[in-house]
Parts: C-alpha cells; structure tokens; sequence
C-alpha cells in the first residue's frame, strides 16, 4: 500500500503546517504540496527525502505506514541510522557527493540539508564495483591513523541505513557528534557501543556511544594520489650487503 499522499497531509497538519510552509521548507511551490496530497502527482525521490528527513522518517514508513493510526512524534527505528539528503541529476538518477576535508566541519551540520550538499560537488561513476540502487558517499580523510591508506586519500563508502548492517572488523567512515569525520575499524560492543580501531598500531582503540554516532558509512574503496616512492636508501643498503657477503664468501674459500 502506498499511504504517501494520505501521510504528507497528516504530518503536515500535526505540525500545524501550511503547504505555503511545508513548500518552503523542501523548496518546492505550494501547488506542488497540493497535488502531492491529493494524489494528482508523485513528488520525486528527492522530494520524498527531504520530506523524510524533515519529519525524522524512514523512507519505509513515510511511504508504507499508514501514520494516522501510528505516528508519535519520531516513529523512526532505534536501530535505523537516519535517513539522509541525496543530490540527483535531471534524469533523477543518484549522484555522489563528494566530502573533501575542507567541507567536512561544515558537513557535520549540514548532512541533511539539501541545500547545503547541493554546494558540494558530484558526480556518476558507472562502474561495477558500485550496485545500482545504494547510496555512496566519498569522504576525504586526514591523519595517518589508518596507514597504508594516506592523509589526503578519498575513500569511497556506502550508506548504512541499520546498526545491523555492519560487518565486524571492517573499516567505516563514521559521523560523530563529537568528533565529526573519522575513519576507523569498526567492532560492534553490544547493543550501544562500538570499538574503534585503527591500522597504525600507534593510535590505542577507543569505544564511543552508539549515541554519538549520526552516520555510518562502509568503505568500499579509496583513491589516492599520493604515489608510493622506490626506496632507494633500503635498496643501496641491500646492495651493499651482497657486495659484503660475495668478499666474505670469496675470502674464506681463499683461506
């Protein structure tokens, strides 16, 4: 059943909403709003994010649940993640946002704003590594705390929409609230906590509350620029070791 026409103008009037409001809120015009409850047109699955994020839903129940009967105020799962804000192309396919180090203070803030990721750039990468239908996000990292992957890198990741989803031991781009962007290993530490560790064995593992974490994102991949150098000084070192041990061997077969 799709209850979407019958739930906006629901959720509309229990926040005392006009559709003037409502419009303004999600950008669109207020006949827009109108239609949409009437069930004379279908708003756009970017509308229909919006609308979701706005009253704190998932895209399941705003479209699925009959609300009138079981809205609260917040219906959205303890062990969803929050829906987020996507950008689309005119062909309302799926973009990718970029999150570059600069952006991501501000991302912290701005995650569910539509405006505010309309600001970043994106792009379509139409390659098989990426399932068609999911959202993916690339977030840029800073530190060494994950080394082989180096500060600067961009880290290609996929939206976790349940606590559930997570697969133990495997790196994650984590939204936090005190801590904003971080890149970690991630272990489940039962039903409210994770353990967060990393690859360079310098930086000790620490647990956060499962309270403090807005997003997850699962790294599927990572682009770098930053080329590995020959190492020149190991390799003459190498060298020079054979050189000694060819003198040596000669040496004792002389003797």
């Amino acid at each position: 059943m799709n209850f979407l026409s019958e739930n906006l103008k629901f959720l509309r009037q229990s926040h005392q909403m006009t559709q003037q409001e409502l419009a303004e809120k999600i950008g669109l015009k207020k006949s827009h709003i109108g239609a949409y409850e009437e069930g004379r047109a279908t708003p756009k699955i970017s509308a229909i994010q919006q609308i979701a994020v706005l009253f704190r839903l998932t895209l399941d129940q705003l479209i699925g649940v009959d609300l009138r009967n079981n809205y609260t105020g917040n219906v959205t799962a303890k062990e969803t993640l929050k829906i987020l804000s996507i950008m689309v192309n005119t062909q309302n396919e799926e973009l990718i946002t970029i999150v570059p180090v600069k952006a991501s203070a501000g991302y912290l803030n701005g995650f569910a704003d539509p405006e505010y990721l309309g600001k970043l750039a994106a792009f379509n990468m139409p390659v098989p590594e990426l399932s068609p239908g999911k959202t993916y996000r690339v977030f840029q990292i800073t530190g060494d705390s994950m080394l082989p992957v180096q500060p600067g890198s961009y880290v290609f990741c996929e939206f976790v929409e349940s606590v559930a989803d997570l697969k133990e031991g495997h790196p994650y781009v984590l939204i936090t609230k005190d801590e904003g962007l971080v890149y970690k290993r991630v272990y489940a530490r039962g039903a409210r906590q994770f353990l967060l560790k990393s690859d360079n064995t310098v930086y000790d593992p620490y647990v956060v509350d499962g309270e403090n974490v807005i997003e997850i994102w699962k790294a599927d991949g990572v682009l770098s620029f930053n080329l590995p150098q020959p190492s020149h000084l190991e390799i003459s070192r190498l060298s020079d070791l054979l050189t000694e041990m060819k003198e040596e061997i000669r040496q004792l077969r002389e003797g």
